[in-house]
């Protein structure tokens, strides 16, 4: 369900804070082709007095659904300013704190607002519409030797240990600002968008492995233990609410495909890409520069036999 705002104090801070050229300006960096002319009715090149200005641009922001992407902008150019020039929008606080009563969380290290998880939590995190272009992180999950598992435990069983898996990549995935949009038997898809999404993504994995890790050794139900494979890649995606559109994207395809082939039992993949992206201390956990199919990557593994060798 999309969330109504009234734009009450955005109008204000408009009002006081810009010229309506640079209303104009800025709103078209939320919303691509805007034309504030076509949408008021006002002649071409007739001069639109501010306020009328300002009232006209944040109904349109927010009939277009771009409002918490504008707000972010402005407080983009507030902090470091547009073009050389330094801009001081005054009640600027009052919008973000009407967008965190609407529902959402403000995130003041990226200045990015995302719906309040303590209230709700929905596949487009409560501001994305279909076709955004957004930079996204992919996790692909996959369950290794689903059908051997299924074959050689109860039913019974086989529900209790793949719903504390669902848990256990829920709790890592929904914490660090992601989404599960994808899950099929043996399989998932998690999906990051906002913050420092990448890492996020990175940061799911590592925690989904070591946690495996401890449920095979004290939890697991079944005859054997449950291995996962899983990776990671960044890249440029079109949000949309259509799996199947979904698994068509290019950021998509890459991560199923370093799964199938990088990533082994009990190890997380991160693409080569992504990689050189992150800070080195991280990457010290993962492998030197590995190679198939022309696509390098990293891996990261938690094994038994590693543990063991540790004690002796």
């Amino acid at each position: 369900m999309a969330t109504i705002f009234s734009g009450r104090y955005c109008r204000k801070c408009l009002i006081s804070s810009l010229s309506v050229d640079d209303m104009i300006r800025f709103a078209k960096m939320a919303f691509h082709g805007y034309d504030i002319y076509k949408n008021s009715g006002f002649p071409a090149g007739y001069p639109i007095g501010g306020q009328d200005a300002a009232n006209q641009i944040v109904k349109d922001i927010i009939h277009g659904g771009f409002y918490i992407d504008f707000v972010e902008i402005l407080i983009g150019i507030d902090k470091d300013g547009f073009m050389g020039r330094r801009y001081a929008f005054r009640g600027l606080d009052d919008v973000i704190n009407d967008i965190i009563q609407a529902g959402f969380s403000y995130d003041t290290a990226t200045g990015q607002f995302y719906e309040d998880q303590n209230i709700q939590v929905s596949r487009n995190w409560g501001r994305f519409l279909e076709g955004d272009e957004r930079q996204t992180a992919v996790m692909r999950l996959d369950i290794v030797g689903n059908s051997l598992l299924v074959k050689e435990n109860q039913k019974s069983l086989i529900d209790k240990a793949y719903n504390d898996i669902r848990e256990i990549v829920t709790k890592a995935v929904i914490s660090r600002l992601g989404r599960l949009w994808i899950w099929e038997g043996d399989g998932s898809l998690g999906i990051f968008m906002l913050g420092d999404y990448s890492r996020m993504a990175i940061m799911a994995g590592i925690e989904i492995i070591n946690e495996m890790f401890f449920y095979n050794k004290l939890r697991n139900p079944l005859k054997s233990d449950i291995m996962l494979r899983i990776s990671v890649h960044s890249g440029d995606f079109f949000y949309t609410e259509n799996d199947a559109k979904c698994l068509k994207a290019d950021v998509v395809k890459k991560a199923i495909a370093l799964e199938s082939k990088a990533a082994v039992p009990n190890s997380l993949v991160i693409s080569e890409s992504l990689a050189v992206t992150q800070d080195q201390s991280l990457l010290n956990i993962f492998s030197s520069v590995k190679t198939v199919d022309s696509n390098k990557y990293r891996i990261y593994q938690v094994s038994m036999q590693d543990e063991t060798e540790k004690e002796k």
